[in-house]
């Protein structure tokens, strides 16, 4: 019997870093097929325990499946509709606002010259620089404003298919495998769909109640566009740190043209801390899956990474992402190492091998 020849360290390496590259270049240049694909597949797997129920009632696998996808166009159809009205009353008033921005900004302007010694001529300079850097990323945003219209319609199709063969595809994945794997494949998608599911509806109904509970808090501030504001900021409340900070800087940026001294800003800061820390250590915990943490420096790492490979779409999908490759890699004994780099479980001790282990000081 042959022994399996072993290749040298860098080697491997080299070989596993080269695939990389290519697999992330592959994602940049074909993000227009793979984004609605990525979503598709999401709101598929969220759909199937639908699906499912509606089967099992004698209905036709066809029609269970535009009946759930008619239940999703539904849902998030009045979301993005509650969401387009607003923002269209916003524009009405946009001149006001650009008015009281451009009068704050001549403010700001006189306190940086008076008590930093900056003259105007170098802020201008300054702003000037700052929007010629900002160009790309205006177009970028642009472009990915106008991929949603191909979006609306590509991802129906697409979670139509994904659900119509459903089981084609698991079939794949059982016979990619040998016989004697296949009860242990089956465990791994069978937990591993589970989970997904809850994770993600357990995503939806956090951000519901981060939505509910930041509209009255502004709405007991007296900002306007509470309602508006309070969905924005639970949307961006997904991207982790970054998501906060914008949700936070908004309604902000809102009082402060809208309404003089600094009491709403200081008790809209107040306010959005405080369900910042329910959503952190009440909501998170028992809606979504406490399996599934990521610990900070990856969630950050991966928003970066998703917002530069595919935008702003890239940047709401990594965070689901990454939770799903936890899942599997917690569910997969060669890849729980990984798993448990990805977790935010911290521990004291450090491991030499598979069982010495030391205190880290």
């Amino acid at each position: 019997m042959m022994t399996p020849k072993s290749y040298p360290f860098y080697l491997k390496s080299t070989v596993i870093l080269f695939g990389l590259v290519l697999l992330t270049c592959i994602f940049f240049y074909l993000s227009d097929i793979l984004i609605p694909l990525a979503f598709a597949l999401m709101l598929a797997i969220l759909l199937n325990p639908l699906c499912v129920r509606l089967e099992k009632l004698k209905i036709p696998r066809v029609f269970s499946i535009v009946i759930s996808l008619l239940a999703a166009f539904i849902i998030f159809g009045s979301i993005g509709y509650f969401l387009f009205s607003q923002a269209a009353n916003f524009t009405e008033e946009l001149p006001v606002f650009q008015k009281k921005i451009h009068e704050l900004f001549g403010q700001v302007k006189e306190w940086l010259d008076s008590r930093l010694g900056m003259g105007v001529t170098k802020q201008n300079e300054f702003l000037h620089d700052f929007q010629t850097s900002a160009k790309p990323l205006v177009g970028r945003t642009v472009g990915t404003v106008l991929g949603v219209f191909a979006m609306i319609f590509l991802i129906p199709v697409y979670t139509f298919l994904f659900m119509f063969y459903k089981t084609l595809l698991l079939n794949f994945f059982y016979e990619s495998f040998d016989d004697n794997h296949s009860k242990e494949v089956g465990v791994v998608l069978r937990q591993t769909k589970g989970a997904v599911q809850s994770f993600m509806l357990g995503l939806l109904l956090e951000s519901l109640v981060v939505a509910i509970l930041n509209s009255i808090a502004l709405l007991l501030l007296g900002v306007k566009y509470a309602i508006l504001l309070g969905v924005l900021g639970a949307l961006l409340n997904i991207l982790p740190y970054i998501g906060g900070i914008i949700a936070i800087s908004l309604p902000v940026l809102i009082a402060t043209v809208t309404k003089d001294g600094f009491n709403t800003q200081i008790g809209i800061v107040i306010a959005y801390l405080i369900i910042q820390f329910v959503d952190n250590n009440f909501l998170v915990p028992y809606l979504v899956s406490s399996k599934v943490k990521i610990n900070a420096l990856v969630s950050i790492v991966v928003v970066l990474l998703g917002g530069a490979l595919w935008g702003i779409p890239g940047m709401f999908l990594s965070i689901p992402f990454i939770g799903v490759l936890k899942i599997v890699f917690d569910r997969v004994p060669e890849l729980k190492t990984w798993g448990k780099l990805l977790g935010d479980e911290v521990t004291t001790a450090r491991r030499f091998g598979r069982n010495k282990t030391t205190r880290v000081e």
